[in-house]
């Protein structure tokens, strides 16, 4: 049997009326009458009795109908979800360092989510490596990393660097000299075994400082409002800070010489599903409209 005949049947059988059947399938009345008798021949039993201008049908064509319901409604379930693959949906799970969560991801997931009604998100705070650890067990969909990443499973897709700058309150300096600052303060760093950390043992060893005493966060506003409060001297991104620099409120004491590299990592096999897609185009665009320049 032809799906073409088939569903020729089902709109008759539903409407009883050949006008109206045509003018739903966009075919002749003649075409119609054809198709029917082409099933009809195949299944071996009248489908329609007329009785003067109004149709029924037969006991064979009421068993037909019955699976023709079925099938038709199988089909129209088949093509919505065909169509809803073709539109963000779905659950996505998304691991980054919370620095990115504080002044990129979270002003970015609500515009996203408006746009596209039909995902939920889990959100996950995590350190560089465990981001990569989550992405690569499938525990994550679609990670923001400090650096970059050579693992072969993983497509790593660059999103801006960031400088780090070591700063304290220019408050400080009232009673303070720079040297003595480092001598007398706290020193205020990222708890990150990533590449954050890595990158906070690389300034301290560029400038000879062993502090004597370390204060720790996973927070980049606790560490900012620590050195105002003149808690202690920081290592904190450049671009965090900008407005206290360029206001005062803050003084730098050592610029990194050497920059760190965002990364948006998800799984290569995973390449072409179009949730992730849309966030990854998206992400990438939101992040570099706000990239300072």
């Amino acid at each position: 049997m032809e799906l073409r005949n088939l569903k020729t049947f089902h709109v008759v059988a539903e409407e009883l009326n050949l006008t109206k059947a045509a003018a739903i399938l966009s075919y002749t009345q003649p075409t119609i009458t054809l198709q029917i008798q082409v099933l009809e021949r195949e299944i071996g039993h009248a489908l329609f009795n007329r009785v003067g201008k109004k149709t029924f049908l037969t006991s064979a064509g009421k068993q037909l109908k019955h699976h023709t319901d079925k099938l038709f409604a199988v089909m129209e379930e088949l093509e919505n979800t065909v169509r809803r693959l073709n539109h963000p949906q779905g659950i996505l799970n998304i691991a980054a360092p919370e620095y990115y969560w504080t002044h990129h991801l979270s002003l970015f997931i609500g515009s996203f989510l408006r746009l596209h009604p039909g995902v939920n998100m889990q959100l996950i705070s995590s350190d560089s490596k465990e981001t990569i650890r989550l992405i690569c067990e499938n525990q994550a969909d679609v990670g923001v990393i400090a650096g970059g990443c050579s693992n072969s499973v993983l497509e790593v897709v660059p999103l801006d660097k960031e400088r780090m700058v070591l700063v304290a309150a220019s408050e400080s300096l009232e009673s303070s000299s720079r040297e003595q600052l480092f001598v007398d303060y706290p020193f205020i760093t990222y708890k990150d075994s990533g590449i954050f950390g890595e990158e906070v043992k690389y300034c301290l060893s560029q400038i000879d400082y062993t502090p004597k005493s370390i204060i720790e966060s996973e927070s980049e506003e606790l560490i900012r409002r620590a050195v105002l409060h003149k808690t202690g001297i920081g290592l904190i991104s450049e671009s965090f800070i900008k407005e206290d620099l360029e206001n005062g409120d803050m003084i730098p004491l050592y610029y990194s010489d050497h920059d760190i590299q965002t990364s948006l990592i998800f799984l290569k096999q995973r390449v072409s599903e179009v949730t992730l897609q849309s966030f990854c185009q998206q992400l990438q665009q939101s992040w570099n409209s706000r990239s300072p320049s």
